[in-house]
């Protein structure tokens, strides 16, 4: 027997570092690139290079593991490619943040030696996030490890680059972009988070030019900008300019005169109707302005600074321009009014400062082609969303799609492979560095300052990791990949990036076949989790508290697709009492068997036997359908519930007599052989969410060699078919019901646990009095019976509780058992004490101030707790009635 074997109590710490390491020094996590097994595929969503594990990442990368750790035990040529993101913006402001620490910025190291200090970080600080989710148990095939700034990664990157503009699909032009003032660079429009921010609606006359009447009034949010205004526009069918005779009016705070222009565009229901046009400084107004062929004045510079067109205001911060210039109106009469106005207000994604729309000469691709085929793609079927509800939001944003501002003003990253001749303005673009201009030979060529959006080279990572341009063995075993799974958050970011470049770079062909969206990772309450709100969960120290099967399975039995998972470390505590139960029947199992103990066909089973061999099949399939249909919680929720209720409150108790040598040779052998089967099945189908504890198991069982990496997964339609029996699973839930009831009459009558009492049964149906008979001595043992027989069902015994299941009834009975005095009053107390509490939160429900005042989640605790002793209230009082009724006979 082997119960030494496994310490009384389950320590993580010490298991996880023991086995992660003896998973890498075996190879366990690398891919083959050729091989006859079945491809399966996942690549990472490479984390920022900056990042530190957040629950985010932690179900992102639990979801992605369970996955590869299941179809290892499939047989399958499993690659999950790990990787992270050079993440431009964020790593230059880490750096720039040292620099300034050291009295230094990056204009006074100069760009090599800033990108050396770059490289040098990177050296030393960006494997944390990899470290991280080693720790989580990833078994990524971490010898493939890539970085968007590799050679090769970058190589790809450049091929790219010059094929789409050779294509025409990359142009440089003037146009309207979102512009960071911190980072002084450009977005893409994906990289502005809106915020609902409290501001003014000003209304701001502008005169008729050379015309005694009033003049148009407009209401702008920013009355900084109209410096920069080239129009005033009004709808034609607008009736309060029907009449309109007057072409210009006046520009306040200048001496310039601008044009009335009529455009359908403008809304008649927002301000007076009359709209200012500021082609530079707003992206609606500057298709208007293309649109009237209006000039672009530029009048707030990069650093957010006024420009020269601000007259007086020039050098002024474009916030205190703000100020000054509606003071300037208000003396002038010129401000009518302002009015309070909660708007929207965009900010940058990294830093959080205002964005300011602004023109500037950028670099773009033209999507339109691309999004069209990959729009399609879905369409189609050959990608499917999961849940498919975010589809509509990804035809939404790919059929309106905008050109991609892919250039950006920083140092780090992929520098723009594009080259200007001062002498003849040739532009060259190649995949190798140009020594002169190809038409006029001049060598004083200047290559492009810009780098590549950070997105540009993740939009490659499905192929590019795998060797592209290169036809690689690994490309061609393991594109496309099976499946990704991400947050919502980046579907437009990344993943519609990625089927652009895939499907055109790729010959057409999808870079993945699924995109399973996970859901947000919110606190027990709901909400979401911030620093400023206190309620942040850091993944590591639950980690070090409950250790990491614990962690792992919470993730995975609260991601239901399209529900946000409520995270709480109770919930975690909770999951660590299932991996030590799951730990406690392997200790006990493990005193019963020996390697000579398997299933065979010659074993004599026992209705128990047959019942828990059935139910273990079933299990397999719940998970095998669960993890392959993307329900994880549903996989994870059958496992709980088989090994818990099924296995632990059920069967090992069943098996006690046999195993313990009550009852024949016959039946503790067949104990034994179920015993080492159904466990060893528990074990493989619980690894994908528990690696590390099933592990440690596994190596100790009987029978077993190995790693439990290399298992089988027990699901097979040949073994469902051998065990699965429905027949017998209803005889079984006949006799749990028949116990259940009598357990309950013991414990509503608060008879102790060891006291043993006689129960008589009496039915009409032939097939339960035959399975009862049969099932005698497992009733007793389960439902700690002194005796158990049949009666007559006009005769049945004085002083008994009853229960009923199925046609059979069952008399407990209690004469001697309980005394009756006592038990009345113990419960008379009880019903006092509960009366009492309930009385008191039932007044909190009746004070209006509580109701008004208390957050919701109070209210609703308060109400559950009210719910609580209500139902207790119900039961001592039923409980108290049937006592004074079996005293009175």
């Amino acid at each position: 027997m082997c119960s030494d074997s496994l310490d009384k109590g389950y320590s993580p710490k010490e298991i996880e570092e023991k086995w992660y390491s003896f998973w890498l020094e075996n190879g366990f996590f690398k891919a083959e690139d050729k091989s006859d097994r079945t491809p399966f595929s996942i690549v990472i969503p490479p984390p920022n290079v900056t990042g530190v594990l957040h629950m985010g990442h932690a179900l992102n990368n639990v979801i992605q593991d369970i996955m590869c750790r299941y179809r290892r035990l499939l047989g399958q040529n499993v690659l999950w490619m790990p990787g992270t993101d050079h993440a431009g913006i964020a790593t230059q402001n880490v750096v720039e943040r040292k620099l300034a620490a050291e009295g230094k910025n990056r204009d006074q190291v100069g760009r090599e030696a800033f990108i050396e200090e770059v490289w040098k970080w990177r050296e030393k600080s960006g494997g944390a996030i990899i470290n991280q989710l080693k720790r989580l148990g990833a078994s990524c095939d971490w010898d493939r490890e890539r970085f968007t700034m590799d050679e090769g990664l970058s190589e790809a990157v450049r091929k790219v680059f010059v094929r789409l503009y050779k294509e025409g699909l990359i142009y440089e032009d003037q146009y309207i972009i979102n512009w960071c003032p911190r980072c002084m660079t450009a977005l893409a429009d994906l990289e502005v988070e809106y915020e609902e921010k409290d501001g003014y609606l000003y209304y701001i006359r502008y005169p008729f030019k050379g015309s005694q009447k009033k003049g148009l009034t407009v209401a702008t949010t920013r009355p900084e900008t109209l410096f920069g205004d080239m129009a005033v526009a009004v709808n034609p069918e607008d009736e309060r300019f029907k009449n309109l005779e007057e072409t210009e009016v006046q520009l306040p705070l200048t001496d310039r005169a601008i044009p009335i222009i009529r455009d359908e565009y403008v809304d008649t229901q927002f301000g007076t109707g009359a709209l200012k046009v500021t082609p530079a400084h707003d992206p609606n107004d500057f298709h208007l302005g293309e649109k009237h062929d209006l000039k672009k004045l530029k009048v707030i510079d990069d650093a957010g600074v006024m420009m020269e067109g601000a007259g007086r205001f020039a050098g002024l911060d474009r916030f205190e321009c703000r100020k000054k210039a509606v003071q300037a109106l208000e003396e002038l009469g010129l401000l009518e009014k302002k009015e309070p106005l909660k708007h929207s207000v965009g900010n940058c994604y990294r830093c959080h400062t205002d964005v300011e729309p602004s023109i500037s000469k950028q670099w773009f691709v033209k999507v339109g082609p691309l999004a069209e085929k990959a729009a399609q793609a879905v369409r189609d079927g050959r990608t499917r969303i999961i849940p498919d509800n975010w589809s509509k939001t990804y035809f939404e944003w790919m059929d309106n799609i905008r050109d991609w501002c892919i250039s950006r003003q920083i140092w780090w990253g992929h520098r723009i492979p594009v080259w200007k001749c001062p002498e003849c303005k040739a532009v060259i673009v190649e995949e190798t560095d140009p020594d002169k201009c190809p038409k006029c030979g001049c060598k004083e060529i200047v290559q492009e300052t810009d780098v590549l959006d950070t997105w540009f080279s993740s939009a490659l990572w499905p192929f590019s990791t795998m060797g592209w341009p290169e036809n690689t063995d690994l490309l061609k075993t393991f594109y496309p990949t099976n499946v990704l799974v991400t947050g919502f958050d980046i579907l437009f970011f990344w993943v519609a990036r990625m089927m652009m470049m895939g499907i055109h770079f790729m010959d057409n062909e999808i870079p993945f076949k699924d995109v399973y969206i996970h859901a947000l990772v919110r606190d027990e309450h709901g909400k979401k989790m911030s620093k400023s709100k206190g309620n942040v969960i850091d993944p590591l120290k639950v980690i070090d508290e409950y250790g990491a099967d614990a962690f792992r399975f919470t993730l995975a039995a609260f991601a239901a697709q399209g529900r946000d998972v409520k995270m709480s470390e109770s919930r975690v505590e909770g999951y660590r009492n299932f991996v030590n139960k799951l730990w406690n029947a392997a200790r006990f199992t493990l005193m019963h068997i020996t390697e000579k103990d398997a299933l065979t066909d010659d074993l004599d089973l026992t209705l128990t036997d047959r019942w828990i061999l059935s139910r273990c099949a079933e299990t397999s399939l719940a998970v095998k359908q669960g993890i392959e249909e993307y329900r994880f919680n549903e996989a994870a929720s059958a496992v709980y519930q088989f090994v818990w209720h099924e296995f632990c409150d059920w069967y090992l108790e069943a098996a006690k007599p046999a195993l313990y040598e009550k009852l024949g040779a016959d039946q503790r052998d067949a104990a034994r052989g179920v015993l080492a089967k159904v466990l060893e099945d528990i074990i493989i189908m619980l690894h994908p969410f528990m690696p590390f504890v099933t592990e440690e198991i596994y190596n100790i069982l009987p029978g077993t060699s190995g790693s439990v990496m290399k298992a089988a997964f027990p699901y097979n339609d040949d073994e469902f078919k051998k065990f699965k029996n429905s027949s017998c699973e209803k005889e079984m839930e006949f006799m749990f019901s028949l116990i259940s009831g009598i357990r309950n009459i013991r414990s509503e009558m608060n008879i102790q646990p060891s006291t043993r009492v006689k129960v008589l049964a009496t039915t009409e149906e032939n097939s339960e009095k035959l399975l009862i008979a049969e099932n005698k001595s497992v009733i007793i043992n389960l439902a700690t019976l002194e005796n158990l027989s049949f009666c007559e069902a006009d005769n049945p015994p004085e002083s008994s509780a009853t229960t009923v299941s199925g046609a059979t009834t069952c008399y407990v009975c209690l004469e001697g058992v309980i005394d009756f005095d006592k038990e009345i009053s113990r419960l008379e107390k009880e019903l006092e004490k509960n009366t009492k509490e309930l009385n008191g939160i039932q007044k909190r429900l009746n004070n209006d101030s509580f109701l008004e005042k208390a957050p919701e989640d109070v209210i609703e605790k308060v109400r559950a707790q009210h719910e609580e002793l209500k139902e207790k209230q119900d039961k001592i009082t039923v409980n108290l009635d049937r006592v004074k009724n079996l005293k009175q006979d």
